[in-house]
């Protein structure tokens, strides 16, 4: 158990290192690059944003029937808006990029270990960190912090409409007080960590790929531990990078 810590630890900076120095190198694949931002932030926005939107209208719910016992529902707007833009919107919408896309990069890649396509690679002198790993890797470091920002609008909004039209909140009330009481600093910090989060969903979801043996039956357990790693991964760096930040 210890002994294989360790040793995923090491193929993580291993492949983090061969990645960034991999990718000022020419022939850049700037094609391949865009179509892993389509896979990665297009195609993932409906799941992120539904997830913020219900996010954002479930905090409302429940902050505005505590805030009510003491007479302090204006403060709904505020709290949810720091909530969503400095950790809600960036953890979730992180875990379910982890579940998504990690998963399919561990897949995608793992299949092409094991079925002899990234041997064949390396016989044609192509690097498949180069090929396969870097323009997935930035390809999810762009786009977090962009889904992580509609995020951030769509939650407040959510919470917006459950307190005002829901709950029969002041709706000039509710919009000034989200943004009174917000900085560039939290909104800052949400899309570093998302952009963090990102690195790490790219990078373990691509190595637990590349290192898959045992045929099928290996593709499964790779794509499941990318999932399982990157999630503890973001929950325990959150804590460092809020720290660390704040």
């Amino acid at each position: 158990m210890i002994e294989s810590f360790f040793q995923e630890t090491g193929r993580f900076f291993v492949l983090l290192w061969r990645v960034v120095a991999w990718t000022p190198r020419r022939p850049w694949d700037l094609r391949q690059l865009l179509v892993q931002m389509v896979r990665v932030g297009v195609a993932s926005s409906p799941v992120v944003l539904l997830i913020a939107m219900f996010t954002g209208m479930v905090m409302a719910l429940q902050i505005f029937t505590v805030m009510a016992r003491f007479g302090a529902e204006r403060y709904v707007g505020s709290i949810v808006g720091l909530a969503m833009v400095r950790e809600l919107s960036c953890v979730l919408g992180g875990l379910a990029m982890a579940g998504r896309c990690g998963s399919a990069m561990g897949a995608e890649i793992g299949s092409m270990r094991v079925s002899e396509q990234i041997d064949a690679l390396e016989v044609m002198a192509t690097d498949p960190v180069h090929y396969l790993m870097v323009p997935r890797v930035w390809a999810t470091v762009l786009m977090m912090p962009a889904l992580v920002l509609m995020g951030d609008a769509i939650g407040i909004f959510g919470g917006y409409l459950v307190a005002v039209e829901l709950l029969g909140a002041n709706p000039v009330t509710y919009v000034e007080t989200t943004f009174q009481y917000m900085e560039m600093n939290d909104l800052v910090s949400g899309l570093i960590k998302a952009a963090f989060f990102g690195l790490l969903i790219a990078v373990i979801g691509c190595q637990q790929g590349f290192f898959t043996t045992g045929g099928a039956e290996g593709v499964g357990r790779a794509t499941t531990r990318a999932v399982v790693v990157a999630s503890i991964a973001i929950l325990i760096s959150d804590f460092f990078l809020t720290k660390v930040l704040f």
